[in-house]
């Protein structure tokens, strides 16, 4: 992947990503140049799957990366491979993942969860759905929407992990039935008759977090002034993110071979908040895919990265409960998150906690997680730890 020239004094920060709408922020930070405003080079480089990231962060290769937050929680938890003491720097956005179902189920009709949780009892076939990484942020939005229709997403089920930019076409030829991931690549399946927007991820947690920008502890220890710079570097592009001008430049640049490779279109449109489900009902969504909103999007809150560690205790993945406000306090970087944004005029919330109500009705504050963990139905797990 080309990147630019060096500048005279930056210090260069390997940054890695998948190909997804929402590592815009740190695509716009490298071409708006925002990294060498200050003093910082960002070398991006696309990886293949949610596990290579993991991988190169582990191994030194990258710096830092567009990471699923659940998967940062999962290797500090070691349950998402090899465990190691890991950093959530700032939240990149919120909303826009989806559930895509296939065609097929749309034939014999399927058209929301209950239609699926009917013709699975019905169905001797075991169907098959994918997500992206087994501790993973598609994993636990799939895991919760099945659940709340009845269906347990490792008892009634095949589970499966597919790096994102493959769904589209593992579902056209019928080896997926659904997935859960980031756009583009359920706009894709939708463009390609493949299959249908049965819930997005905001239908799920309104204003959810979802992708951040993590690196190892070690980094962020170590190089305090290196990650600050970057937190800046992004902040501002995820600022400049904030308008219809901003996105629809995004779009055109990463639709581009080096970023996404896909018609601008299928980027832009939601980008915009511009939805349709491939049905024919189109919609302007009220929770959009959102990088910044004065720095609401940004700040690591507590309570998000805990809400994940339930989740993962919830479904098995965890054989008991942590100690989630101190896992949190190490894993979120609240600290060097402040420094950064009060240099460049980011309002910073005064708690680090916020609240949430979820699909199901239940509200979610982070004040009592053993409860809120131990309050679902239907949990427990056939769950593998991620190689």
């Amino acid at each position: 992947m080309p990147s630019a020239p060096s500048s005279p004094g930056c210090s260069r920060i390997r940054v890695g990503f998948i190909p997804l709408t929402d590592c815009a922020p740190l695509v716009m930070a490298a071409a708006k140049g925002f990294d060498r405003k200050h003093g910082i080079e960002l070398v991006l480089s696309r990886e293949p799957s949610w596990a290579a990231i993991r991988d190169q962060l582990l191994s030194g290769g990258l710096d830092a990366a567009h990471a699923l937050y659940g998967l940062v929680y999962g290797v500090q938890m070691g349950i998402g491979g090899p465990r190691q003491d890991m950093a959530v720097l700032m939240t990149l956005n919120r909303n826009g993942q989806a559930i895509t179902l296939s065609r097929r189920l749309h034939e014999r009709g399927v058209r929301d969860g209950a239609d699926l949780a009917r013709l699975l009892r019905a169905d001797p076939r075991r169907h098959t759905f994918a997500q992206t990484f087994p501790t993973g942020t598609h994993a636990l939005w799939l895991y919760y929407w099945l659940a709340s229709h009845g269906i347990h997403p490792f008892r009634d089920i095949n589970n499966v992990v597919v790096p994102p930019p493959q769904m589209a076409g593992h579902l056209a030829v019928g080896n997926l039935d659904g997935f859960c991931a980031g756009e583009p690549w359920n706009a894709l399946a939708i463009h390609e008759n493949a299959g249908f927007t049965v819930a997005t991820s905001q239908d799920i947690w309104p204003d959810h977090p979802e992708k951040v920008l993590a690196c190892r502890q070690g980094f962020a220890r170590e190089r305090p002034e290196l990650a600050r710079a970057l937190i800046m570097a992004v902040l501002e592009a995820a600022r400049y993110l904030d308008s219809d001008l901003g996105r629809s430049e995004a779009a055109r640049i990463l639709a581009g071979p080096d970023f996404i490779n896909v018609p601008v279109a299928l980027i832009e449109g939601r980008l915009l908040w511009q939805y349709q489900d491939g049905l024919g009902r189109t919609w302007r969504d009220a929770h959009p895919m959102s990088f910044f909103d004065d720095g609401q999007v940004n700040f690591p809150w507590l309570s998000d990265g805990m809400w994940f560690l339930t989740q993962q205790q919830r479904w098995g993945m965890l054989s008991s409960h942590p100690d989630y406000p101190a896992v949190a306090r190490q894993v979120n970087q609240i600290g060097l998150y402040r420094d950064a944004a009060s240099q460049i005029g980011v309002a910073v919330p005064t708690a680090d906690m916020r609240g949430a109500t979820l699909m199901d009705g239940r509200a979610w504050d982070g004040s009592n997680p053993v409860a809120y963990a131990e309050s679902f139905a239907l949990s427990g797990s056939g769950f593998r730890e991620a190689a």
